[in-house]
């Protein structure tokens, strides 16, 4: 009963919440993430009343399934941007952005914490934590994004090529972060493990491709035995969720332990469905109607989960100021340098950066694992509670402004579904 009543709780904050973000001309997702640090444990959690909000960080995380459902269904409709008559146009600009702009992320941040590091001797933070943060660095948050382009339905060459760069970005972060995390713990104690610094990351890339690929195949195989479309749905939002819970499973083969990227293996189940379905973009729009509470319930839970006692220490304050300032920057010029390069269109380099800044899931993942370096990992965790929090809040408003001046979101209509059916009526 409880866990029901947190869930309505938690919708309900959610949509009530969307409606004064929406008269500030906010994104949504700012709305629900608001609304999650409201009812959260830090705010009118404290009060210990279990009927009105989350009273501790345990009673979030029993609703995780939520969140890991959710993130499964967020990949697995990007997934559908990687159809193959589209990344003929836009593939090889994505893949050498995506790449680049994630490097020079990771390297404006390892370069500015580094510099902390030398001029204060290590007395807080250290050159393993400082490398740590450098490759959480290289993650964006696909889900924010992904929302803000739904909710105001951006379209146009800007959107085309932001998206696959999202998903390109777990794939880059997981790489960048096994290496730099590696070389942290091996500071930290002295030796090197190649095995989970060179090899793991590569493994868990190709066998999160290869798992997504198979489901997918057997996803198109499947589906053709139902020709309603409310049978075909609840066939996606099956695979959907038995994808997101194989992924889950790890194993070891010899001395290296095979996992799975949960984003990756969805993202991929979209793709090979996309391509080998003639008739997925139907089913795709069926699937988001259903999805949207999901998405809703995922980002209150989000904020509800953002750690508010990180304000308290002065110094995660100010290194969190100085990791916010110098990812942004490398986010930014990065992704400025690479359009450039491959000769992107001028509003694409103009406004891609800006795009690029929400963090959130994938980077909260890497900050749990950093927890292996003892204290250390620790002032990690915080400094990335510190940079979620502002990038959650600040990042969907950005990237809103960064396609409005590209020309890909259109003035808002208001949409009164009321008024609608009375037309209807007046009609019929």
């Amino acid at each position: 009963m409880q866990t029901l009543l947190n869930i309505s709780i938690a919708l309900i904050a959610g949509l009530l919440m969307s409606r004064p973000a929406k008269l500030l001309k906010l994104p949504a997702v700012t709305g629900y993430l608001v609304a999650g640090i409201i009812i959260g444990p830090f705010c009118l959690g404290r009060l210990g009343i279990d009927t009105i909000a989350f009273t501790s960080i345990g009673s979030v995380t029993q609703l995780s399934i939520i969140s890991n459902a959710a993130l499964g269904f967020i990949a697995f409709a990007i997934g559908n941007e990687f159809r193959l008559s589209q990344l003929k146009t836009t593939g090889k600009q994505a893949t050498v952005v995506g790449i680049i702009q994630a490097l020079a992320a990771t390297v404006a941040v390892d370069i500015a914490l580094c510099a902390i590091v030398f001029f204060t001797h290590g007395s807080k933070l250290t050159y393993a934590s400082a490398l740590t943060l450098g490759a959480i660095a290289a993650a964006t948050a696909p889900a924010a994004t992904l929302m803000v382009v739904k909710q105001y339905k951006a379209k146009g060459p800007l959107t085309d090529i932001l998206l696959p760069i999202v998903a390109l970005d777990d794939a880059v972060g997981l790489i960048i972060f096994a290496v730099s995390f590696g070389i942290a713990k091996a500071l930290i104690h002295g030796s090197i493990d190649i095995i989970s610094v060179v090899v793991e990351p590569f493994v868990e890339i190709i066998a999160s491709l290869l798992l997504g690929a198979l489901i997918g195949a057997l996803f198109t195989f499947v589906e053709r035995f139902f020709h309603s479309g409310s049978k075909r749905t609840a066939m996606s939002i099956a695979f959907v969720f038995m994808t997101v819970s194989i992924s889950q499973t790890t194993f070891k083969i010899g001395a290296v332990t095979v996992g799975f990227s949960t984003l990756l293996t969805c993202m991929m189940l979209g793709t090979v469905f996309c391509n080998l379905c003639g008739f997925s973009e139907e089913l795709m729009d069926r699937t988001d109607k259903w999805t949207s509470p999901l998405f809703i319930l995922f980002f209150v839970l989000s904020g509800a989960e953002l750690d508010l006692t990180v304000f308290s220490d002065i110094t995660i304050i100010v290194i969190g100021v100085v990791y916010i300032i110098s990812r942004s920057a490398g986010k930014y010029f990065g992704a400025g340098a690479s359009c450039r390069l491959v000769r992107c269109e001028p509003n694409i380099t103009k406004y891609l950066g800006i795009t690029l800044l929400p963090q959130a899931g994938v980077a909260l993942g890497m900050s749990v694992t950093a927890l292996e370096l003892g204290e250390q990992g620790y002032i990690v965790r915080n400094i990335v509670l510190f940079g979620v929090l502002i990038y959650e809040l600040v990042g969907p408003l950005l990237t809103k402004i960064a396609l409005t001046k590209a020309g890909e979101i259109k003035p808002e209509g208001r949409t009164n579904q009321r008024e609608i059916h009375k037309q209807k009526k007046q009609t019929a």
